[in-house]
């Protein structure tokens, strides 16, 4: 089925003008219908002459042989040129679609470019560093020509279906700063989000981000599985491995449940500390040189920036670990509970058994409300979310319920263990629980908090935070009272 263009109510926004030769010549002015041309026939050349043509366009399509291209992929206002009657139509803008190794065979083309706008739409091979860009390459074989990077991180399907079925953004890079305006331009038209990335320079970073998997990704999952590997492997030796070597004890069957199902809790603690503990680190280096405008290092302006990614990882395994906590297994243990309930009721000596319930109830109802917390947390995450709320709300809900989070999943833990930590049996071989390893970073998360919550420490990461800063930082004049003006931002 050929597709249909729908036309859009502002075709006569100003946009376009005649060529012109010099870069400080490029205005927005359209009369209506603008001529754009695209050199290439391939799926993504199909793509964008659809979304052009919707969007109000005309469109010229160059291909080396025009008379074998099949007319029906294209829309019936699309007209299908030779490359030179292509470069020859367009009014401004010329959409280079076609793979960086033939570039140099559209050098025949020079005249027809120069002084036009090429769009260059080509991704990398191969993730590049320190290698010229195919951006780049293209601007030094047409030094006439103004060549902008742009579309390259927005798919053929995304240009048929529509900017909201895909990612909005375009990201725009360009050394002419009036032809890059007027590609941001032509993409607002076309219902995209443009991001201007600077010079023609930023082509590198451009051409590689469709290459790139999950980078924001591959650390805390790197991290989430090396916790994992850790507290398994460490379960395995101290539940499993030594008991069979010292008295013969097979506990090889726990390996594949409840070996699990002590690790997820164990891994989400800790992760979900680790969310909060640049914080707590970013708040040190303040005070510590009692100014904001301080870069902090590397390592921590990395972990910052993955928190995120680490608290949904924390919320999969606390997921998890509620789904093996259903599991039919753990009727078994309820099971157990409820006799010592019915003990009770029959004249028993309840001390005891009312002990373990309260225990019990304790115990589970600061794990539901914890992982009700840390899916809330999750919720606002998701950008269709966090964009309705306001800055200070979303500060509560990431940062006070956050921490709300941390505290009950540490104190569901503390009510698992109970007073077993104090009781030597508990150690065997030597080797602390499980539960009292997760306990040890998130228990210094929430001690440091407190500690931050002290009036004097408090009052100055909060002046430090709107601007103050310590008389080291300050001017000499300033600090020597000549100037009294106080060290504030406005």
């Amino acid at each position: 089925m050929r597709p249909v263009a729908i036309m859009h109510a502002d075709l006569r926004t100003p946009l376009l003008t005649s060529p012109a030769s010099s870069c400080s010549q490029f205005q927005h002015q359209d009369e209506g219908g603008t001529v754009i041309s695209i050199i290439g026939t391939g799926d993504f050349s199909r793509s964008l002459a659809i979304r052009l043509v919707a969007s109000g366009f005309r469109v010229v399509v160059g291909s080396r042989n025009p008379g074998r291209v099949v007319r029906d992929l294209f829309p019936d206002a699309v007209q299908v040129r030779s490359q030179r009657e292509a470069a020859d139509a367009a009014e401004k803008v010329v959409f280079l679609a076609v793979y960086p190794e033939f570039y140099g065979s559209l050098e025949h083309l020079k005249e027809q470019l120069a002084g036009k706008v090429l769009v260059d739409v080509s991704n990398a091979a191969r993730l590049k560093t320190g290698e010229a860009s195919n951006a780049e390459k293209l601007a030094e074989r047409f030094p006439e020509s103004r060549v902008v990077k742009g579309f390259n991180v927005v798919s053929a399907w995304t240009l048929q279906t529509g900017a909201p079925d895909g990612s909005r953004q375009v990201l725009v890079c360009s050394s002419c700063s009036d032809s890059k305006a007027l590609v941001v331009q032509l993409a607002r038209r076309l219902g995209f989000s443009p991001v201007d990335m600077g010079g023609l320079g930023a082509s590198r970073d451009i051409e590689n981000a469709p290459l790139l998997l999950f980078p924001f990704w591959e650390r805390p999952v790197l991290t989430t599985f090396l916790l994992l590997l850790f507290f398994y492997g460490y379960a395995f030796i101290r539940d499993v491995l030594l008991p069979y070597i010292d008295r013969g004890e097979n506990n090889f069957h726990q390996l594949p449940f409840v070996t699990v199902n002590q690790v997820l809790p164990a891994v989400a603690l800790v992760t979900l500390a680790l969310v909060y503990l640049p914080g707590l680190l970013a708040a040190g280096f303040q005070l510590f040189r009692g100014t904001k405008y301080s870069r902090f290092p590397g390592w921590l302006d990395g972990w910052m920036r993955r928190r995120k990614q680490l608290g949904l990882l924390s919320f999969l395994c606390a997921g998890l670990h509620a789904l093996y906590s259903m599991s039919p297994r753990r009727g078994a243990e309820r099971g157990v509970l409820g006799a010592a309930v019915q003990q009770v009721k029959a004249g028993g000596d309840g001390s005891q058994w009312e002990q373990t319930m309260w225990r019990s109830d304790l115990y589970l109802s600061s794990g539901i409300l914890g992982f009700g917390v840390l899916t809330l947390l999750a919720v606002t995450s998701l950008p269709s979310v966090g964009n309705a709320l306001n800055w200070r709300e979303f500060t509560f809900v990431q940062s006070g319920l956050g921490y709300a989070a941390v505290a009950l999943s540490t104190v569901h833990t503390l009510l698992f263990g109970w007073d077993s930590a104090f009781l030597p049996a508990t150690y065997l071989y030597h080797l602390p629980p499980l539960y009292l390893l997760a306990l040890v970073l998130p228990c210094i998360l929430l001690v440091g908090r407190l500690v931050l919550l002290l009036p004097c420490l408090e009052s100055r990461l909060a002046k430090i935070r709107r601007g103050w800063e310590s008389r080291v930082h300050r001017d000499p004049r300033e600090a020597a009272g000549s100037d009294p003006q106080p060290s504030w931002d406005a």
